[in-house]
């Protein structure tokens, strides 16, 4: 019961979420970097705004799988229902594309705030971290790279092809790679929450606890066990 609670609170979470994404788009300043590159397919592709969302994301999940980090359920949800509720926005014209300077600036830095706070519901859950984020985290431990060079490296890629395809990039875009971080840090910090001790489910640790409770064994011995082996090998490289 406890656990389709916090799927409930998901689906509310990626509402919120949506709207902080149309929102910064529909200011028309300038997209973040990967919606600059969403923006930039979907001029390409007979896609909508919130298919390419899915489309990428789910590409991302398989390109993080690969190298070796494993989604959760709330990564595989929020594959879907971003992109699904990106596209209802849209449709329904529930967030108008701003034309007065005033409110773009206030759409802008309302999405992003909007958004610091969605990420910090989102992962408050631990039901899997986002596609990208898992993406980033599986390419730091196979570069041994620093975490801002990777990101930074993910974010440019995607930026520069998207500004290529035809993507908006203007003011906005700068303004949100240079404070989105701090606004999502605020957010725990308001919050008083720890990021680093979230523990985020994946897939293998939803087995683990349906073995466990089949078994009717402790999971924590469990999950305990798998993190000391993972410790070990991270140890040997």
């Amino acid at each position: 019961m406890i656990y389709l609670k916090r799927l409930l609170k998901l689906t509310v979470i990626f509402f919120i979420i949506s709207i902080a994404i149309v929102l910064t788009i529909h200011s028309h300043l300038g997209a973040s970097p990967w919606d600059v590159f969403h923006l930039g397919l979907v001029k390409h592709t007979g896609l909508t705004l919130g298919q390419v969302s899915q489309v990428v994301s789910l590409t991302v999940i398989l390109v993080g799988f690969f190298i070796g980090e494993i989604p959760g359920v709330g990564t595989i949800v929020n594959m879907y229902l971003i992109g699904f509720y990106i596209d209802k926005i849209i449709e329904y014209n529930l967030i108008p594309i701003a034309t007065n300077p005033l409110i773009q600036y206030l759409m802008l830095f309302s999405g992003m705030y909007i958004m610091g706070w969605g990420v910090y519901f989102y992962l408050s859950i631990g039901l899997g971290s986002g596609p990208r984020d898992a993406l980033m985290v599986g390419l730091v431990k196979k570069t041994n790279k620093p975490v801002w060079i990777i990101r930074m490296s993910m974010e440019g890629l995607v930026l520069l092809i998207g500004y290529l395809l035809g993507g908006l990039v203007g003011i906005g875009t700068l303004i949100t790679v240079l404070f989105m971080g701090s606004i999502i840090q605020h957010c725990f910090k308001v919050a008083k929450s720890d990021l680093a001790l979230i523990k985020q489910r994946t897939f293998v640790d939803e087995y683990y606890i349906i073995k466990a409770l089949l078994q009717k064994t402790e999971y924590k011995e469990t999950v305990k066990t798998e993190q000391e082996q993972e410790r070990e090998v991270i140890n040997n490289q």
